[in-house]
């Protein structure tokens, strides 16, 4: 078993990424891969069940500890580990990174990775292609989405605040995939604060590592 904590899952995930950001803000050195052990572990096997109990990715396995759920692994990696803050000891700005956390990761993760974003990546019309018609219905919502975050930075740096948090590492994925879209300028372009933000993040020196421009 290694020494440094691993990250169960492919890299392409987005949820996979936000454990990497957090680790990569808080210079955390760590591993990553469906390997545990030497051995490569089969998505939906039994080895996976027993990582993760519902068979997704990530999970973290550090020592003996097996964590699932994606801001779980975050907060945890926030707290045991030294480097900076990925959450306030404030009560009330704890909680709004909390919120938020769960906001990006059920219902921002339905309307821009589940409905939206993997149509494009998988497509399931015929022939193998994008099905136009589902990217028109699931459009809107993910411009409301957009908009709702372009209102939330209005005057902050980052999603919670003046300080980078989970709630950061567990969006920038997401909206990094979506900048690199054939139709990122019309999505984005209402939202130039938003556009400002996904760049700003690609540009810090964990988006440099992690994102899809230097993703390998």
């Amino acid at each position: 078993m290694t020494n440094k904590p691993h990250i169960f899952g492919p890299q392409f995930s987005t949820f996979v990424r936000s454990v990497m950001l957090c680790c990569e803000e808080k210079e955390i050195e760590y591993s990553i891969g469906l390997s545990l052990d030497n051995k490569t572990i089969e998505r939906k096997s039994e080895a996976h069940f027993e990582i993760h109990p519902f068979g997704k990715f990530p999970a973290l396995i550090d020592g003996k500890n097996r964590i699932f759920e994606t801001a779980s692994i975050c907060r945890y990696l926030d707290e045991k580990y030294s480097g900076i803050a990925l959450q306030s000891s404030n009560i009330d700005e704890k909680t709004i990174v909390d919120q938020w956390s769960a906001a990006i990761s059920t219902y921002l993760d339905k309307i821009l990775v589940r409905d939206y974003l993997l149509e494009f990546a998988f497509p399931k019309g015929e022939n193998g292609t994008i099905r136009m018609e589902v990217l028109a219905e699931a459009e809107p919502q993910v411009l409301q989405a957009l908009n709702k975050l372009e209102l939330l930075i209005e005057n902050n740096d980052f999603i919670c605040g003046k300080q980078y948090s989970i709630a950061d590492a567990l969006l920038t994925p997401m909206l990094d995939y979506l900048f690199f879209l054939p139709v990122k300028d019309r999505i984005f372009q209402s939202v130039p604060k938003l556009n400002n933000y996904i760049q700003r993040m690609q540009q810090r020196p964990s988006g440099v590592k992690v994102l899809t421009h230097q993703a390998k």
